[in-house]
């Protein structure tokens, strides 16, 4: 991969990302610039409507018909997520697993046994989260930002990782900087929370038209290889 879209946080950032106010008035300091203010809209309306109708046209209904066929249940799974201020919405995603509606809430781990043969596929592909350029749409997340988690993830962490509540500053995202750079997967620990905290929080303070197109590359070649993380 070209080392011109390869992100690193700085080590003065990493240290400064855990302190919840000095990164806090950086970051609505950067949010008041054009781009983050108003350019990112533009840019997720423009992408999200330029992918539907382009591909997703043909692309959403052939998936959905193949998790049909593989698996009884819906083809789509609507999930809690929170977003923007802490709002919670219904996050559209393909149905990876059995269809279960009873279930509690438990993460994905590493050949998990409720992951269907269609849903291994498309989860190590990314292709279930295409369905989420609706809620791009609809204005509940764009197409780069921190991942929305679900309520009860949030309230694990967020007493235990500094400045966590500032992640929903911004819309979360389709894709984002943290999944890029490796953190995807099962979050286990307080120390593996902390690290996808440092990458959202840098995207936060350093969010630009620029940053945003490399993280879409960098998910587009993911998604071509096939991440070994995406489990």
């Amino acid at each position: 991969m070209s080392n011109s879209i390869v992100f690193e946080a700085p080590r003065s950032l990493a240290k400064e990302s855990l302190v919840g106010a000095g990164l806090g008035s950086t970051a609505v300091m950067r949010m008041a610039k054009f781009y983050p203010r108003r350019g990112k809209r533009l840019f997720d309306v423009a992408f999200s409507m330029a992918f539907l109708g382009l591909a997703g046209f043909w692309l959403l209904p052939l998936i959905a018909l193949l998790i049909r066929l593989d698996s009884p249940g819906p083809a789509l799974f609507r999930q809690q997520r929170v977003g923007l201020g802490g709002k919670v919405f219904l996050c559209l995603k393909f149905r990876t697993m059995g269809h279960n509606p009873e279930a509690a809430f438990v993460q994905t781990r590493r050949d998990d046994p409720r992951i269907t043969r269609v849903g291994r596929i498309l989860r190590k592909t990314n292709l279930d989260e295409l369905p989420q350029f609706i809620n791009v749409l609809l204005g509940d997340m764009s197409v780069v930002g921190p991942r929305p988690h679900v309520p009860q993830l949030d309230e694990a962490f967020a007493g235990a990782v500094q400045s966590y509540e500032l992640r929903t500053m911004v819309r979360p995202g389709v894709t984002g900087l943290a999944q890029v750079s490796g953190c995807r997967g099962e979050t286990r620990s307080v120390r593996e929370m902390n690290q996808r905290v440092r990458f959202d929080l840098f995207y936060i303070r350093s969010v630009s038209l620029l940053m945003d197109v490399k993280i879409v590359i960098r998910t587009v070649l993911a998604a071509i290889r096939g991440d070994e993380r995406a489990f």
